[in-house]
């Protein structure tokens, strides 16, 4: 145990799998990123994405909230949490792989990409607000964050610090991949807009997720 009283044992490198391929995941903020870098070029794309990951702190924080209340009140409650989490995480897969096998899924992300992409032009400012907001008003985020992150708190850490160590790393992995594909969309975005993509990826991503969830949900001891 360090200093700060996190632990970093096998559950980190769990998280840190995890928490990649769900990041690779398009969703929200994939389109909100490839949108504004189609409208203000390079730079308006790294600081949407920049952006977006500042919100994870908010999720991350108030996620820590309720998961430090319920330690308070029982660790079968927590115990019985982390359950509801791993059911989560199935469910997640499921929709990953519901997706990857849909037939209207070809064209979704490049109609959602192209009907919002306004004139070019955009100032920073307004790039950052749009990738901040996208994230904090999501209420999903702040859904899987309470669902997702209790699998990785050990008994005696604290959870809000465990929390923020936690969506650091996200931040750090979320923005090398969004800035990857701004430096892509410029290049490839046939391509990276492509649903067979698409398809590959939520395929991939939903079959370790569904093995994940059954892992923790079965591995209750």
């Amino acid at each position: 145990m360090h200093q700060t009283g996190i632990y970093l044992d096998s559950s980190f490198w769990a998280f840190l799998v995890a928490i990649t391929l769900l990041t690779m995941s398009p969703g929200v903020d994939t389109i909100v990123v490839i949108r504004n870098t189609l409208r203000g070029g390079t730079r308006d794309g790294v600081i949407t994405s920049i952006a977006i990951c500042l919100g994870l702190f908010i999720h991350a924080i108030i996620s820590a909230g309720g998961i430090s209340l319920i330690l308070l009140q029982s660790a079968m409650l927590f115990t019985a949490l982390k359950l509801v989490g791993a059911f989560y995480l199935i469910w997640l897969g499921y929709k990953s792989l519901s997706s990857a096998f849909s037939r209207t899924y070809d064209s979704s992300l490049t109609r959602a990409v192209t009907e919002t992409v306004g004139p070019t032009g955009a100032s920073s400012w307004r790039s950052f607000r749009e990738g901040f907001l996208s994230n904090v008003l999501n209420p999903k985020t702040i859904v899987f964050y309470m669902a997702f992150l209790p699998q990785f708190i050990q008994a005696g850490e604290p959870a809000m610090l465990k929390s923020l160590f936690l969506a650091a790393v996200h931040f750090c992995i979320a923005n090398l991949w969004q800035i990857l594909i701004v430096l892509l969309v410029g290049k490839a975005s046939s391509w990276l807009l492509k649903g067979s993509v698409m398809k590959g990826i939520d395929g991939l991503i939903g079959t370790v997720m569904v093995g994940f969830g059954l892992k923790l949900a079965l591995d209750r001891g």
